[in-house]
């Protein structure tokens, strides 16, 4: 089949569009992720994406809280990436709950300490007044949770009991990647992880 001249430019028209999305999704997660919803700005979203404010505006009709959900969800994705790296490195689940600290710990030094979780800052600082944001958030979190908990029951755990070890293996993660960052330091995430893995020890 031939393709007519301006089915082809139409096609290249739509990647580069395409393209130009990801790229703004992509600079608006990173910025999220080190400086939080309230100090990132549009216009410092598009400077970062190589984007015009229209571009922005054209993808994004409902603004920064839209861009935010898209980026979350993106952030949410590559979080969950990672998880599931380290998670399936080992069958043992204490030994890959503890590799996962010293992955998120490698990444977040690796960042100069700038790339903690990509969805605490948004999630703190948008808390009852961005239902779209908060609901990204949870999603976020609960996919995370669903990860761990799948491995835990691998490792012959209960549904139930999974599912509320898997919570606490989130929550404290969260804390300690936190921690991390004040203090500059891949230790609070590296004890979490061996204090992670005698608990899940305890249950499987």
């Amino acid at each position: 089949m031939h393709t007519t001249k301006a089915a082809q430019q139409a096609t290249g028209t739509a990647d580069a569009a395409v393209g130009t999305r990801e790229r703004i999704v992509r600079a608006a997660a990173r910025l999220l992720q080190r400086q939080g919803y309230e100090g990132t700005g549009i216009k410092q979203i598009a400077g970062e994406a190589g984007a015009t404010l229209g571009s922005v505006y054209h993808f994004f009709p409902g603004g920064k809280q839209e861009l935010a959900v898209a980026a979350i969800r993106h952030g949410e994705g590559e979080f969950a990436d990672m998880l599931t790296t380290a998670l399936s490195g080992t069958e043992d689940p204490a030994a890959a709950i503890e590799d996962c600290t010293r992955l998120l710990a490698t990444a977040l030094r690796a960042s100069d300490w700038t790339e903690g979780c990509p969805v605490a800052a948004t999630a703190l600082e948008t808390v009852g007044r961005a239902p779209a944001i908060q609901r990204a958030c949870a999603e976020a979190i609960g996919h995370w949770t669903d990860l761990v908990a799948a491995k835990l029951c691998d490792g012959g755990l209960d549904r139930d009991p999974a599912h509320e070890l898997a919570g606490a293996v989130i929550s404290t993660l969260e804390g300690a990647e936190l921690t991390a960052q004040v203090l500059r330091s891949e230790e609070p995430l590296l004890s979490a992880g061996r204090h992670l893995a005698r608990l899940v020890r305890t249950y499987v």
